[in-house]
């Protein structure tokens, strides 16, 4: 296991390889009296990725992989399997490198995310989600001996990541606590890598959906696990397993995983958009979700970062997760003045 491999100069030097290509996104005070109140006069500082390049923090990830191709190898090109946004960010990636793309996307994607992917000037091969769309990526590799880049495990792919946490660290010092969503590992393994490199004492907790727990699963089981089935609205958390190396590093680096419901994300996405002004994707909103609810205790009068991991959603779904979020914020006010 490489995890040895992830510590402050690699980080540093991973970031400063990168930075010509990607944004150092801002951080910034929520400035919600609401949420304050909320969370007991806590401080809260989003640290927005969701301006990144793609508009996810998937940007990193795929560029520190693209560009570790050989070069006898790039003119063959990358793919990627993905149900969205890592698809987009693997495309872009190869662009800024000059090379071609042909991605796999799941026939369910959101037309949103489709589009985004095309205009970044990748071939899209739909196939069903699971393995039919894993299958169809590796023979991409084998015919037309394409670079495939993993949507979220592996050294470069959590050293690419850990940008985000280096940057809120260097932006916002001395926070008590970060906050990020998890899906398979990829953005909190390096988040938590750089966060906990520069400041031991803060804590990082993770949020998953409720149907699609397999790192809090894995961490439980004290190895990689697959879940037999994945429920959620927020597709970009919904890998239905962990592996090796990001688990490895969330056991060496993260404090705490926490489970919300679709509901809860629903909610966290509202109050994104009515507290912050930031329209969100779910996998946002789980973060959100998961700082009011499950940590709400833990985070009393505490100097809070917030990971906004990414934006990519379309108008239409929007609305509606939205409206389902109106009324789960009245639930969850009801809750906590009981």
């Amino acid at each position: 296991m490489k995890t040895d491999k992830i510590n402050l100069h690699s980080i540093r030097k991973k970031a400063k390889e990168l930075s010509k290509y990607i944004i150092h996104t801002p951080s910034t005070k929520l400035n919600s009296q609401f949420i304050s109140k909320l969370l007991g006069n806590s401080d809260v500082f989003l640290k927005l990725e969701c301006l990144q390049h793609t508009g996810t923090f998937k940007a990193r990830g795929a560029l520190s992989v693209a560009r570790q191709i050989p070069i006898e190898k790039k003119g063959f090109g990358v793919t990627a399997a993905s149900a969205g946004n890592h698809a987009i960010a693997s495309a872009w990636a190869a662009k800024q490198l000059d090379m071609s793309a042909h991605v796999v996307m799941q026939s369910s994607a959101n037309p949103f995310r489709i589009r985004a992917a095309k205009a970044q000037g990748a071939t899209i091969t739909l196939k069903e989600a699971g393995a039919p769309l894993f299958a169809e990526a590796e023979r991409l590799v084998k015919d037309e001996k394409r670079t495939f880049i993993h949507p979220f495990e592996g050294l470069h792919t959590s050293l690419g990541a850990s940008g985000v946490g280096l940057e809120l660290m260097d932006d916002i010092p001395k926070l008590d606590a970060v906050i990020v969503s998890v899906g398979g590992g990829g953005l909190i393994s390096g988040v938590a890598a750089a966060i906990k490199e520069i400041n031991p004492n803060c804590k990082v907790y993770g949020v998953e959906p409720v149907g699609a727990n397999s790192m809090s699963q894995s961490i439980l089981e004290g190895k990689p696990i697959t879940l037999k089935k994945v429920e959620t609205i927020a597709d970009s958390l919904s890998p239905p397993m962990s592996l090796p190396f990001g688990l490895a590093l969330c056991q060496k680096y993260v404090d705490e995983i926490v489970t919300v419901s679709d509901d809860l994300i629903c909610a966290g996405m509202t109050l994104f958009q009515e507290e912050a002004k930031l329209a969100v994707e779910p996998a946002a909103g789980a973060a959100m979700a998961g700082m009011i609810s499950p940590l709400r205790s833990k985070l009393k009068n505490k100097r809070v970062g917030l990971i906004v991991c990414g934006a990519n959603i379309d108008s239409e779904s929007y609305s509606s997760l939205l409206s389902r979020g109106v009324a789960n914020i009245q639930k969850l006010i009801n809750q906590i003045e009981c």
